[in-house]
């Protein structure tokens, strides 16, 4: 078998030949290192702080002279084109995600395939103008002074530069942070994970192909976790930082920036669902436990928007554990259309012992045949509690949903979507529980794993959390 062609997980801008320094006529200095269960062979930069700070420089110089005054809705629709270059089937960057893709992060194929198609229905040109519209009103208070409601008038900019620190956990998280400062004018350097340092890449190359002076706004590469001489660098020559990760690399990222970087952490968030009694009629029972198992199957659990516990409103039509025997079925006829993703022993070794612990307490463990494909925990307790994901969900009974309310009251911080199945004002009220406790995004179950282009991502604005305003004041 031939041996495989390394690829390039690296984007950076074209420089002239004349110019000096690493990226001129001596050209970029890369080294291999294969990535993922597949062990890619991909070539990454080797960065010295001194060829950083001079990649970033080069950025802002950019910026400065191609983004800054170009219409937004220009950035937009070109966006939106090269998006459809990575989201539609047949297309060569789509068909080259959806074979690599697997390999780099384990996930299966059909996974893959559906997140390209979920996810970028967010990059569409008509997606992102809402969404911008729904944050600034109009979207030329991006391009000049824009009248006030108040008097006056107003204007937003983005920063020079974004340095973005990705995470490695959901595939398109990057190209969707990345879409987000370009649409406020903001060049942008993205910092890859080692779980999936390739679909940035990606969306970097099929952008230059629409638009080359677009796609020189923006560079991508990898370094290993750690490097903290060239994070420095990044973090002092950025005008914004947004890190995606654990709680504890977002802490420290945090401690790093300079006080006069704008800062925007994504640490981990965990998610939860809400069944009323109301809700669970015979007819309805089924469509509802297919629904959250496509909630637990996405992406395995992995993304801040996954159900951990799914808590059932006992004395309706149809018990918690018939409820949890449906999701059980709809759970293993997933696992054939959507199979699980690539496992390390210790994860099955952990899941084992999951299983045995809640059996020795007495709760019913419905769980698939062979191995760890998916596991259904049913007992009578409001207690939340994570779960070790890869399709291990927890099913409460409880006599109120307000139980499942307090008990999420003690999540805090880490809660952020809740999907619900209810009646009437029932949902809205429980909204208005729920967000006091801390939930950022309450939805029907079966959507918590795919957000709205217009979503306040952890309770905040994706676009004007990193802008500026500049008031004009006009006089009386």
């Amino acid at each position: 078998m031939a041996e495989r062609a390394a690829l390039d997980a690296f984007w950076m801008p074209e420089q002239p030949r004349q110019a000096a320094g690493p990226f001129g006529d001596s050209g970029l200095e890369v080294r291999e290192r294969a990535f993922g269960p597949g062990h890619i062979p991909m070539r990454i930069p080797t960065f010295t702080p001194h060829t950083l700070r001079e990649l970033l420089a080069g950025l802002r110089q950019k910026r400065a002279d191609l983004l800054a005054e170009r219409p937004v809705i220009d950035i937009i629709e070109t966006i939106g084109r090269a998006a459809r270059r990575l989201t539609t089937p047949g297309e060569q960057y789509y068909d080259e995600l959806a074979g690599i893709l697997p390999e780099l992060t384990g996930y299966s194929r059909p996974m893959i395939e559906i997140g390209l198609e979920r996810m970028g229905a967010g990059w569409k040109a008509d997606g992102l103008r809402a969404a911008l519209e729904d944050e600034f009103g109009v979207l030329e208070v991006l391009d000049d002074f824009q009248p006030r409601p108040t008097g006056g008038m107003q204007r937003a900019f983005g920063p020079p530069l974004t340095v973005h620190v990705f995470s490695g956990n959901i595939p398109g998280v990057s190209v969707s942070s990345l879409i987000r400062a370009l649409c406020v004018k903001s060049a942008s350097f993205g910092k890859t994970a080692a779980g999936e340092p390739y679909f940035a890449v990606c969306f970097a190359r099929a952008l230059a192909e629409e638009d080359a002076e677009l796609a020189s706004c923006l560079a991508v590469g990898y370094w290993p976790g750690g490097s903290e001489d060239l994070e420095a660098v990044a973090f002092s020559e950025a005008g914004a930082v947004i890190a995606y990760g654990s709680d504890e690399a977002v802490g420290d990222i945090a401690c790093r920036v300079p006080p006069r970087v704008r800062f925007l952490g994504y640490p981990n968030r965990v998610g939860a669902a809400l069944v009323s009694r109301n809700a669970l009629s015979r007819k309805a029972a089924r469509q509802l436990a297919e629904n959250a198992a496509r909630d637990v199957v996405t992406f395995d659990q992995q993304g801040c928007v996954s159900p951990h516990t799914i808590y059932i409103e006992a004395g309706g039509a149809v018990s918690p554990l018939e409820y949890a025997e449906y999701l059980a079925e709809a759970l293993d006829g997933l696992s054939r259309e959507i199979p699980r993703g690539a496992m390390t022993p210790g994860e099955s070794a952990l899941i084992h012992q999951l299983r045995a612990h809640a059996e020795i307490r007495g709760a019913t463990v419905l769980a698939s045949e062979q191995g760890t494909e998916w596991t259904v925990i049913v007992e009578e307790r409001a207690q939340f509690e994570p779960s070790p994901l890869n399709r291990v969900i927890q099913v409460r009974s409880v006599d109120d949903l307000g139980e499942a309310v307090s008990a999420l009251d003690k999540v805090g911080a880490h809660l952020q979507t809740v999907a619900i199945a209810g009646k009437g004002d029932q949902v809205k009220a429980l909204a208005g529980q729920l967000g006091a406790v801390g939930a950022t995004r309450v939805v029907p179950i079966g959507e918590a794993a795919w957000p709205t282009p217009h979503w306040h991502h952890d309770g905040r604005f994706q676009f004007m959390d990193l802008v500026r305003f500049v008031d004009l004041e006009t006089g009386p």
